[in-house]
């Protein structure tokens, strides 16, 4: 394997500008020098037994007919657990004689009877339809191969001597195949091999796909991240800072490095405010209180850091509160912020910040947590894999009316369906640390991506609408129970869309100001249970206040190592003044992972005051149900009366289990939701 030198890929270049219109002539010998300018090994010729045709043009995969029988279809280039590419050539656009630097877009009424279009002019909307209907065509291959082969993690579309559209999907489910890294970064030019960047992304595919896996870096420095925190936050708690206030300090120290790693503040002014400091800690307090002051209004001039600061309000930094710090602890925050703070996973990002926070949950730092993957097939069809059913129907009239000379009616289509993406409201009703609302948001970035790309090559203006139209976090609502989650799944949002613009736009601020909204749309309540007031409640005899299991403290077990409930761990136990069922916000889809508590332990984990209270309010549904149901029940009602079109929650305790099971199954026809049992 090599790395082509310039020179080589000039040639390379000059070699195939020209070619179009032939690519049954051209695919395989275009495919393979471009394999021996990396240095990559040729695909192999074709063997009668096509289980063993790994990497190989022209691989076989059956269609099966409706009368039974099979059909044959044919991979241009295969690579097993790695690829699969499909070709297509257009045509370079014809020029003005007068001026050779000055294409001009062709009239094809008036092209040679021998001049060959192949699959239309480059740029033109048909080659554009061309290189959509190779990318549905590859992904139903994918889908064709036999199982035990697996589904390769890349899917490529390639026009012969012009481009390479790529697109990925790493959980090996064969889901959908989305633009990679980025759908404005899809498109590789054969100009664009002179970037090493481009070079090292090709060379992965061909020799090791997974490690392009943007989860698995990005899960690694959450990890280490989160580890940092922990570690300060049991510095800061040994000194007797409150745990709460303690959070609060982290969260808003965390936010910070990742705003100046993601450039919404200047590069590296809070870690040099650290440095700065590190030896004479007197003054951290006040830099640091500056600093966030400055950040809640927005400042010309921070004496904090000696520069310009936009106003980022928004409820993390009304409390500029600043907790002081020794030497060794600034060295702890120091350590943190050397991290790579723009490429934390949100998915798992936000539970693993909730147990660095909480003293209870600290020793599961390294225990599991529910993988992206798995949140990703429940929230890919139940919101995703629908709206993209209209979003494909939507770009199938926009290429009618664009071929019937009507641009200005194919930009309206496409318009209006960005703007009811930008309205839709995803709700999560026991949302934790909003890992769920953070990949409904990630993933609907990525829809939007691709309207968005559709409406400038229709001759929208894409800043202007993104300006004035765009998914922002204020689309995902959550209910949460415990005001530490709470707090964390709005960062996590905010986390998400600022990494998300500067992923696709190269730049993470949006313009919008204050940068932070206003109103936090994670409600900190119940969210199946509302009520005038609780009591505590005393014990008859010696008139205390009782107490129970807190529901959710575990320990390891001496022997096992398993976790246990922590008997240690109290809360009070409450009756409850007028129970009622809890209102939730309005929304179009609705999805999670509810608390899973079994009927049998219901009143063990719940307390006899709170379960009465639920069996009171929800008397319409019978008492002895798993505490999920709730949740469940609700959907339902919300979804028959055509209050929300969607909804998705996974209901068992034990997720991994759950989803090595599972069976995707439609409840009822004119539901279509989904659960994971």
């Amino acid at each position: 394997m090599q790395d082509p030198s310039a020179e080589q890929i000039d040639a390379f270049i000059k070699r195939w500008e020209k070619s179009g219109g032939h690519e049954r002539g051209a695919g395989q010998q275009f495919l393979l020098e471009f394999c021996d300018l990396f240095g990559f090994e040729k695909p192999a010729p074709p063997v009668s037994e096509n289980e063993l045709n790994s990497y190989t043009f022209e691989r076989r995969v059956d269609r099966r007919k409706p009368d039974g029988g099979s059909a044959p279809n044919w991979i241009d280039l295969y690579k097993s657990a790695h690829f699969v590419l499909e070709s297509k050539q257009g045509v370079n656009q014809r020029r003005d004689k007068s001026d050779p630097d000055q294409p001009l877009l062709p009239d094809l009424s008036t092209a040679p009877a021998n001049h060959s279009l192949g699959h239309g002019h480059r740029g033109s909307a048909a080659w554009d339809k061309a290189l959509d209907r190779a990318h549905a065509q590859g992904e139903r291959y994918i889908h064709l191969l036999p199982p035990e082969e697996g589904r390769p993690p890349f899917l490529i579309v390639c026009d012969v001597g012009h481009c390479f559209d790529i697109y990925a999907e790493f959980s090996g489910t064969g889901g959908q195949y989305e633009p990679f890294p980025t759908p404005r970064k899809r498109r590789v030019h054969l100009k664009d091999l002179h970037d090493p960047e481009v070079r090292k992304r090709f060379r992965k595919i061909w020799h090791d796909p997974h490690s392009l896996d943007p989860s698995k870096y990005a899960a690694k420095v959450t990890r280490e991240v989160a580890k940092a925190l922990a570690d300060l936050a049991k510095s800061l708690e040994k000194d007797g800072h409150d745990p709460q206030v303690t959070a609060g300090f982290l969260q808003r120290c965390l936010f910070t490095m990742f705003a100046e790693d993601v450039g919404l503040l200047p590069k590296e002014s809070f870690f040099g405010m650290l440095v700065r400091v590190k030896d004479n800690p007197a003054g951290l307090v006040t830099s640091l209180q500056t600093l966030w002051k400055d950040m809640a209004t927005g400042s010309d001039f921070s004496l904090a850091i000696h520069d310009k600061i936009p106003h980022f309000n928004g409820g993390l930094f009304r409390d500029a509160t600043a907790l002081p710090l020794r030497t060794d602890q600034i060295v702890y925050l120091i350590h943190a912020a050397k991290q790579d703070w723009s490429a934390v996973e949100p998915a798992i990002f936000g539970t693993l910040l909730e147990r660095a926070l909480d003293p209870r949950e600290r020793h599961k730092l390294g225990a599991h947590y529910t993988p992206r993957s798995y949140v990703e097939r429940l929230v890919r069809p139940t919101l995703i894999e629908p709206l993209r059913t209209e979003w494909e129907a939507v770009k199938i009239a926009a290429a009618q009316l664009d071929d019937k000379g009507k641009a200005k009616d194919a930009r309206a289509a496409v318009e209006d369906f960005h703007h009811k993406l930008a309205k839709i409201r995803v709700l999560d009703p026991a949302c934790g640390s909003g890992n769920f609302l953070y990949v409904a948001l990630e993933l609907l970035k990525r829809l939007e991506a691709e309207v968005l790309d559709l409406f400038e090559a229709l001759g929208g203006n894409r800043k202007l609408e993104m300006d004035t139209t765009i998914i922002r976090p204020g689309n995902f609502l959550g209910i949460e129970l415990n005001p530490r989650a709470a707090a964390i799944a709005q960062l996590v949002l905010w986390i998400g869309y600022f990494q998300w613009h500067q992923r696709t736009t190269g730049k993470a601020d949006t313009n919008d100001r204050p940068l932070l909204p206003k109103d936090n749309t994670i409600e900190c309540r119940d969210a199946v249970l509302a009520y005038d007031e609780k009591i505590p409640r005393r014990d008859p005899d010696s008139g205390e206040i009782m107490t129970i299991w807190d529901g959710r403290s575990t320990k390891p077990h001496p022997v096992t190592g398993n976790e246990v409930p922590d008997e240690s761990t109290r809360t009070v136990l409450f009756d409850y003044v007028n129970p009622r069922r809890a209102d939730w916000p309005k929304a179009d889809f609705i999805v999670g992972n509810p608390p899973f508590i079994g009927a049998r332990t219901n009143r063990q984990y719940l307390g006899d005051g709170y379960l009465s209270a639920l069996r009171a309010a929800h008397s319409h549904i019978p008492a002895n149900i798993d505490f999920v149901m709730y949740w469940w029940n609700h959907s339902a009602e919300l979804l028959d009366n055509g209050k929300i079109q969607r909804f998705g929650l996974i209901t068992t305790n034990s997720i991994t289990q759950s989803f090595n099971q599972a069976v995707v199954e439609p409840a009822l026809s004119k539901r279509g939701n989904f659960s994971f049992r």
